[in-house]
């Protein structure tokens, strides 16, 4: 008998013992390399809703490997006919060994150790082998076995190995995680649901369960965007007394809900990791301050930024256009230039987005004659950043100031640089007119619109109407009513007009029109007309 660590190694039915790590190393001759016997064709997909037992290795005749030569035996082995369910061991064959090591601690630690070499083959023999003798290995040793079936792409074996150690009590939380992991690999995320809500059924597999396989799951349902199970698993995780999030687990809700456009999401669930006092890193923080702009949460997002500069981070470009254009959003024009000072005192260089948010900030703020005066010093400063968004925020303080020329003027700018001109931006340049009390310059503006073929829409319509009728430019409001498509809105701003302007007679004569047309007239129209009928009559 030969002795190798402490423990003799035989085949069980053999008239003779063999050391098991002569048996080890046999193994890898045949080969030449290490370990090339464990490798075979990966099996199909994770099929966990069958049972599984495992199988008792059945015993090779003895003489197959002792007195045939190695190379010899690999080349007279039949080729297996592999199923995509059949398993390796079945196929070939497994040995048993008798174990005089009855240690399971000892035994285990070899187990584990196999298992991490990813020497499958010859740690399924050392499993089966203290299993038929009566020994249990310890759950670090199955999981590390389980890691390995993972790993070589063996599912069938995998789930053996799950279903007996759920049935012997030995599953941990990472069990169900390896298992999770490889479902949703395999199968998608959809099984490992069905799965974890199976586990999570379970009495027993449930008080196994921590944090890291919630983290398991919410990742697997944030790579494929569904966002709603991502709120159950987190709200589930919060109905646990016993579990509480970590970083891992915020980091993997707000990144979900932020790409998934779920800005309240993202924001609740930065504020309770706030709460379980938790420090999130720089990219939960960037983020969130998107979210809150997204959601008008100012305060929150310059507090958020302030944590980052307290805790010595360096945001970047798009981190202080966010906190800018929240604060312009909300009308804080003064932090907004305050966080502009400290984007260029930090070396930064504004961009597009950064002039952007600092226009509408003064626009917001009633100043429309310093957001004139910004865009000027833009253009001839960085006339490079120009664009048609930039335009279109100086066209709208020319339309709040009553600025026709100036908004005339930005309009032939843009079509001598070869900016696309929406209707928009036409739009904000006839209400000018409006306010300016302009109406032969707003209909030019309009006729210049339609040759350019850039289609009116009803505001365009509404605006030219409103200038028209209050310029007596009565045979035009005659002619744009003939043009328009019919439109209720139209018609009850051209009667409004005219009732109020004293055209009652042309007032009847639209209003007929509109009733022919199949409009319904709004209540303030049908007042209108009630009232200049009874007053004829």
């Amino acid at each position: 008998m030969v002795m190798a660590r402490g423990m003799c190694v035989c085949r069980a039915a053999a008239p003779r013992c063999v050391p098991e790590s002569d048996v080890t190393r046999k193994d890898e001759a045949l080969s030449g390399t290490r370990d090339m016997d464990d490798e075979r064709p990966v099996a199909g997909g994770f099929v966990y809703h069958k049972s599984h037992g495992l199988r008792r290795r059945p015993v090779k005749p003895p003489a197959a490997v002792d007195k045939e030569p190695v190379r010899a035996a690999r080349s007279v082995r039949p080729a297996p006919v592999f199923s995509e369910s059949a398993d390796k061991f079945e196929r070939e064959g497994s040995r048993l060994h008798f174990l005089e090591e009855r240690d399971e601690e000892m035994l285990s630690t070899r187990l584990m150790r196999l298992g991490q070499s990813n020497k499958v083959r010859s740690a399924m023999e050392l499993f089966d082998s203290m299993r038929a003798s009566g020994l249990q290995p310890t759950a670090h040793a199955c999981n590390s076995l389980l890691a390995s079936f993972v790993r070589r792409g063996y599912p069938a074996d995998a789930v053996k190995m799950f279903e007996f150690m759920r049935e012997k009590r030995l599953a941990t939380g990472h069990t169900f995680t390896l298992m999770l992991k490889a479902v949703a690999r395999t199968e998608g995320y959809i099984s490992a649901l069905q799965m974890f809500s199976e586990i999570e059924e379970s009495k027993e597999s449930r008080e196994a369960l921590d944090v890291i396989v919630y983290n398991t799951m919410i990742s697997a349902c944030g790579r494929a965007k569904d966002w709603r199970q991502v709120e159950k698993l987190w709200r589930r995780l919060a109905e646990n007394n016993s579990l509480t999030g970590t970083l891992m687990t915020y980091d993997l809700l707000v990144s979900t809900f932020v790409q998934c456009g779920q800005s309240e999401l993202a924001v609740a669930a930065y504020e309770e990791m706030l709460r379980n006092g938790l420090d999130p890193s720089e990219d939960i923080m960037k983020a969130v301050v998107a979210s809150c702009t997204r959601e008008g949460r100012w305060e929150l997002a310059l507090a958020t930024f302030r944590r980052m500069l307290s805790a010595g981070m360096k945001p970047n470009i798009i981190a202080f256009n966010s906190i800018i254009n929240s604060l312009g959003k909300a009308g804080e024009d003064e932090l907004a230039f305050r966080m502009y000072h400290l984007l260029t005192s930090s070396g930064l260089e504004p961009d597009q987005y950064t002039w952007s948010a600092l226009l509408s900030a003064l626009h917001r703020s009633g100043r429309c004659w310093d957001a004139l005066d910004l865009f000027h010093g833009i253009k001839s400063k960085h006339p490079s950043v120009l664009n048609s968004h930039l335009y279109h925020i100086a066209l709208m303080s020319c339309e709040r100031l009553g600025q026709w020329e100036h908004a005339l003027q930005l309009l032939w700018m843009m079509e001598k640089h070869g900016l696309q001109i929406s209707a928009v931006s036409y739009n904000h340049v006839i209400r000018a007119c409006e306010v300016a009390c302009e109406p032969k310059v707003a209909l030019k503006v309009y006729q210049r619109m339609t040759r350019e073929r850039c289609s009116p829409d009803t505001f365009t319509h509404l605006s030219v109407i409103r200038a028209c009728i209050w310029g007596s430019l009565w045979d035009e409001v005659e002619d744009i009513l003939e043009e328009v498509e019919s439109d209720s809105s139209i018609y009850n701003t051209v009667i409004h007009g005219l009732c109020l302007r004293g055209k009652t007679i042309l007032a009847r004569k639209v209003y007929k029109k509109m009733q022919s047309i199949g409009l319904t007239p709004d209540g303030k129209t049908r007042s209108f007309m009630l009232q200049h009928i009874t007053s004829a009559e």
